[in-house]
């Protein structure tokens, strides 16, 4: 249902032949890439071309993001991500309706870039899903911005299920509790996403 509803919202925003920029936003584990995966899916059926970026292919490599000189949520707040590429790779020719230009996205595997080139004809809904959308860094990027609004009981949950990448459970805790819920925390406070989104899910 939160899918059918977003894209209700959007349709009333999107104008045929001019492209809408749209900001999926949510912390961690709140659901963010499930959700733009459907939008776009229903979109698509519609007959409306849709692009979905995620804003962590944006992000710099180990040895920037993971700076001992900082507490880790600190790391992660500043340090996580390549806001300039992602602003001049893909909102800038979008908003001038010309060709991106090829864009750097992260390879996490080999901790490196990999180039993707896209064609995003005019008139597409482009979404860019990812945490702290609504930051100063990212102002009058988008057009229209969904908050998915998830209590962090619950979020802290699926991550146990889902990042075992990180290692066992007692790892995922410590690396939450110690990097990624601190920032999370701040941004929460300073921005407020929940209540300046246009819409809450």
């Amino acid at each position: 249902m939160k899918a059918e509803a977003i894209v209700k919202e959007l349709k009333k925003q999107y104008k045929k032949g001019s492209t809408l920029l749209v900001g999926i936003d949510g912390l961690g584990g709140a659901g963010k890439s499930t959700i733009a995966e459907e939008v776009s899916r229903l979109l698509e059926a519609e007959d409306i071309h849709t692009e979905i970026f995620h804003i962590d292919d944006f992000i710099h490599p180990k040895a920037v993001r993971y700076n001992d000189d900082y507490p880790q949520w600190e790391q992660y707040y500043y340090l996580q991500w390549r806001y300039e590429h992602f602003l001049s790779s893909v909102v800038k020719p979008l908003r001038e309706e010309r060709e991106a230009p090829p864009m750097e996205l992260y390879d996490k595997d080999n901790d490196s870039y990999i180039t993707d080139i896209r064609s995003i004809p005019k008139g597409s809904i482009v979404i860019t899903e990812g945490i702290f959308l609504q930051r100063e860094e990212l102002k009058d990027t988008f057009d229209y911005m969904i908050y998915v609004d998830v209590a962090e009981k619950e979020r802290l949950s699926r991550v146990l299920l889902r990042d075992g990448y990180i290692g066992d459970e007692a790892d995922i805790r410590e690396k939450y509790e110690k990097r990624y819920f601190p920032a999370e925390h701040f941004y929460a406070e300073k921005y407020r996403p929940a209540e300046n989104a246009d819409l809450v899910i």
